[in-house]
C-alpha cells in the first residue's frame, strides 16, 4: 500500500476547488492541522483541511452565545471540510485569531515554488559554465541581483576555482548586501591570486606579482608588503 506524503497531499488539496461553507456559501481555506489530536485522540487523518474562516459565518457568530450558554466557555466554532469529501463538522476556537496561524498562503506557496525552480536552473547554468570555464557566465550569475542566495553564493564558491584575474575587479567591488555570500568573495578573491601567483598593490590596489619588488602601475615599493 502506497502512502501519500505531506508535500503530495497539499499539492492534491492545492489543486481541487475550494468547497463553499454550508452556513455562509464562502469559499473555505486551505489550512494545515496542528501538532495535536483533536476530538477522539485518533488524529485528524489528514494533514490539511478545509476552515471557513469568515468572521460573519452564521455558524461562527452564533457559535460564541451557544459556547457561552451551554459550556460557559468563551469560544466558538469553525466550519471544516476534509479535502475531497463532502463531510463538514465544527472545531471550537478560542478567539477570532484562533486557528489562524496554520492557514495555508497560496502565494506564499506560488513563490516558493518560483524560487526552487529559480535556484534548479540557476545550479544548472552554473554546472555547465564550471565544467566549460566559462567564468563570465558564473559572474554574471553572482552579480544579479534577481538571483537566489543560493545560486549566488555557489557563483561565489565558483569562480575562486575558474575565475581569472579580469573577474576580481567587479566582484570586488559588488556589495552583495549577505555577510555570507561577501565572506566567500572574499576567500574565492584570494584564492584567484593564489592560483595566479598575484596580489594587490598595497598602495594602488592594483594587481602585480606576487614576487614583485616595485609596483608596476604606481611605482612603489611593495617589497615584504
Amino acid at each position: 500500500m502506497a502512502f501519500e506524503t505531506k508535500e503530495q497531499v497539499l499539492e492534491k488539496v492545492l489543486s481541487q476547488e475550494k468547497p463553499l461553507c454550508p452556513h455562509c456559501g464562502n469559499a473555505m481555506t486551505i489550512w494545515e492541522v496542528p501538532p495535536f489530536d483533536f476530538a477522539d485522540g485518533l488524529g485528524w487523518g489528514t494533514p490539511y483541511l478545509f476552515v471557513c474562516f469568515n468572521d460573519e459565518c452564521p455558524l461562527y457568530v452564533r457559535g460564541w452565545q451557544n459556547m457561552e450558554e451551554n459550556y460557559s466557555q468563551c469560544a466558538s466554532y469553525r466550519c471544516i471540510n476534509y479535502p475531497g469529501t463532502e463531510q463538514f463538522q465544527c472545531i471550537p476556537v478560542f478567539s477570532p485569531m484562533g486557528g489562524t496561524g496554520q492557514i495555508v498562503d497560496e502565494q506564499v506557496l506560488a513563490e516558493q515554488e518560483r524560487l526552487k525552480e529559480k535556484t534548479k536552473i540557476g545550479f544548472s547554468i552554473l554546472a555547465d559554465a564550471y565544467v566549460s570555464k566559462d567564468s563570465v557566465t558564473v559572474v554574471t550569475l553572482l552579480l544579479d541581483g534577481a538571483q537566489p542566495q543560493r545560486v549566488r553564493l555557489k557563483a561565489a564558491e565558483m569562480i575562486g576555482d575558474i575565475g581569472e584575474l579580469e573577474a576580481i575587479e567587479p566582484i570586488k567591488n559588488a556589495r552583495f548586501g549577505n555577510k555570507i555570500i561577501q565572506k566567500q568573495i572574499d576567500a574565492s578573491v584570494k584564492k584567484i591570486h593564489e592560483r595566479h601567483f598575484t596580489r594587490e598593490c598595497p598602495f594602488c590596489a592594483e594587481i602585480i606579482k606576487k614576487r614583485a619588488k616595485i609596483c608596476k602601475h604606481c611605482g612603489q615599493d611593495v617589497a615584504g608588503k
